[in-house]
């Protein structure tokens, strides 16, 4: 998921491994913390020797870009390979069951843009039969199990079965969308392909009737 991500970045600019930790926190919001210095470089290093990155010339370092504790050597820009795209092209197509975990998932849906139309499709349908999955375990426990949990026990397990009912009715009105051929909302906008504001897709989490 880390090579896809990477990728990804490099095919919008060339970057510096600073800068690339920065984008991949920004793209990847909720799974971020995945993302370290300890397993970017070794990814990287393994991205050039299979020849899907290179190495362009070293810029210096400024201060505020050197993490502490760390010396201030000169970045290494990093471009990525007409090999390296179309190593691209093939992870993005992927709609395996890696593609419907919580990681797989996230990385695959920050780049859903650059992904055809079927393949976000069969992602997000698998995603869906997954968290479903989930969430029919967590009812099931709820329902053997309740008595015999402690209230704080049983508090999280309700609060999981919530978040799973949540994403459940998100990636429905996402397939729906998908299927119709519209994009989602854009927040900053609160339209998409010419819709008025209120027939875009509600927050995750609320229903239409919810909205002001």
């Amino acid at each position: 998921m880390l090579e896809l991500a990477i990728l990804g970045l490099l095919q919008e600019a060339p970057m510096h491994g600073y800068e690339l930790r920065k984008e991949l926190t920004a793209k990847l919001g909720a799974i971020r913390a995945a993302i370290s210095y300890g397993s970017l470089y070794p990814t990287l290093r393994r991205l050039q020797a299979a020849g899907w990155i290179t190495e362009a010339a070293e810029t210096p370092a400024t201060a505020e870009e050197v993490p502490a504790l760390t010396s201030r050597r000169g970045r290494v820009v990093y471009t990525i390979t007409a090999e390296g795209k179309e190593r691209f092209a093939q992870l993005i197509a992927q709609a395996g069951p890696e593609t419907y975990d919580d990681t797989g998932f996230g990385v695959h849906f920050a780049f859903f843009a650059r992904t055809d139309q079927a393949t976000r499709l069969r992602i997000l349908e698998g995603r869906r039969r997954k968290i479903e999955e989930r969430r029919e375990g967590l009812r099931d426990v709820l329902g053997r199990a309740a008595e015999r949990l402690d209230a704080y026990t049983l508090e999280l397990q309700r609060h999981g079965l919530d978040a799973c009912e949540r994403e459940v009715r998100w990636l429905e009105e996402l397939i729906a969308n998908e299927r119709s051929g519209r994009a989602p909302a854009d927040p900053r906008t609160g339209t998409a392909d010419g819709r008025r504001d209120n027939d875009s897709p509600p927050t995750p989490g609320t229903s239409r009737t919810e909205r002001p």
